[in-house]
C-alpha cells in the first residue's frame, strides 16, 4: 500500500551544507602548513557537507519520489519543494501528471467477424505510486500493452453496425458514450494493478477494413435507398387513396374497377418514378 511521507524542509540543511563546505575550505587553507589536525577536520567537514547534500531533494509540482531503505519501501513524498531525507534512502521519480496515449490503429474482427480498424485516445495518470513502482516492471509500457488488449477485447465484444442482427443492443458505431464508458471500465480493471487511474478514454478512429469497406458502403447505400423508396411508396399510396376518395365524394367522375386500376397505376408511376412523367393523350377509351 502507498504510504505518504511528510519530510522536513531542506532549507536549514542547505545552509548547514554551505557552512560546512566553507569551513572545510578555511580549515584546509589554515592547516595545510601548520597542523595536520586542521586538515583532517577540514576533510571531515567536506565529507559531512557532501553526505547531507545527498539527502536534499527537489520535487517539482505534480511529481513524487518513492523512497527505499536498502530494499524496504519507506514511503512516497508528494509535496512540492526542497526537502531533506535520510541520505541513505534511494529514491525513484514518478510523475503524477496526466498523460495522453494515442493508440495505434488496430485491425481486428468485430463480434460478427468483420475486419475493422479501431484506435483510441486515453488520458491516464499514476494514482498509486507503490503499485506503479513495484507491482509492474515499467508502468508506461504496461499501460500501452494493456490498452491495446482492452481495445481488441472491446472490438470483439460488439458488432460494428447492425447488419444481420438488427436487434443488437449496442454497436461500436452507434454506441457513443456507452461504448466509451465500457472502454474506460475495461481499462480501469486492467490497469488498477499498476496503480493507474483512467481519466478518459475515447474511440478516435473507427472504420471497416479496406478489403470490405467498398462492399459495406454499397450495402449502406442500398439500405438507404430501400428506406427512401419505402417512404415514397407509403406516401404515394396515401395520395392515391386520397385522390380516389375525393373523386368519389365530389361526384366528379364515376370510376369502375378497371378505370380505378388504370388511374392507380398511372398515379403510382408518376409519384414513384425518378423522372418527370411524360403525359400521353388518349383519343379513345380504355375499351377501344
Amino acid at each position: 500500500m502507498e504510504k505518504v511521507l511528510k519530510p522536513m524542509s531542506g532549507y536549514l540543511t542547505l545552509v548547514i551544507c554551505l557552512v560546512l563546505f566553507v569551513a572545510s575550505i578555511y580549515l584546509f587553507i589554515s592547516g595545510v602548513d601548520q597542523s595536520i589536525t586542521l586538515v583532517a577536520i577540514a576533510m571531515l567537514c567536506f565529507l559531512l557537507s557532501c553526505f547531507f547534500l545527498k539527502g536534499l531533494m527537489i520535487i517539482q509540482p505534480n511529481h513524487s519520489r518513492v523512497l527505499n531503505f536498502f530494499g524496504r519501501y519507506v514511503g512516497t513524498v508528494k509535496d512540492n519543494g526542497l526537502f531533506f531525507i535520510n541520505p541513505l534512502y534511494s529514491s525513484q521519480k514518478i510523475s503524477l501528471r496526466s498523460e495522453n496515449l494515442q493508440g495505434q490503429t488496430l485491425k481486428v474482427n468485430d463480434k460478427m467477424g468483420n475486419p475493422i480498424e479501431i484506435a483510441v485516445v486515453i488520458v491516464w495518470k499514476v494514482g498509486d505510486t507503490y503499485k506503479a513502482a513495484f507491482d509492474v516492471e515499467r508502468y508506461s509500457d504496461f499501460v500501452k500493452m494493456q490498452s491495446e488488449a482492452a481495445v481488441r477485447h472491446l472490438a470483439m465484444s460488439f458488432p460494428y453496425d447492425n447488419l444481420e442482427d438488427d436487434h443488437a443492443p449496442i454497436t461500436l458505431r452507434e454506441g457513443g458514450d456507452k461504448i466509451n464508458s465500457i472502454l474506460e471500465q475495461e481499462l480501469t480493471d486492467r490497469l488498477s494493478k499498476a496503480g493507474i487511474v483512467i481519466q478518459e478514454a475515447r474511440i478516435s478512429h473507427l472504420a471497416y477494413a479496406s478489403e470490405i469497406a467498398g462492399a459495406m458502403l454499397q450495402r449502406q447505400q442500398a439500405t438507404a435507398i430501400v428506406a427512401a423508396r419505402t417512404k415514397i411508396v407509403e406516401g404515394a399510396v396515401g395520395m392515391v387513396d386520397l385522390a380516389l376518395k375525393k373523386l368519389s365524394e365530389e361526384n366528379i367522375v364515376e370510376l369502375d374497377d378497371e378505370r380505378k386500376a388504370a388511374m392507380v397505376s398511372n398515379l403510382m408511376v408518376v409519384l414513384c418514378g425518378e423522372k418527370a412523367a411524360t403525359p400521353i393523350l388518349n383519343a379513345g377509351t380504355l375499351y377501344n
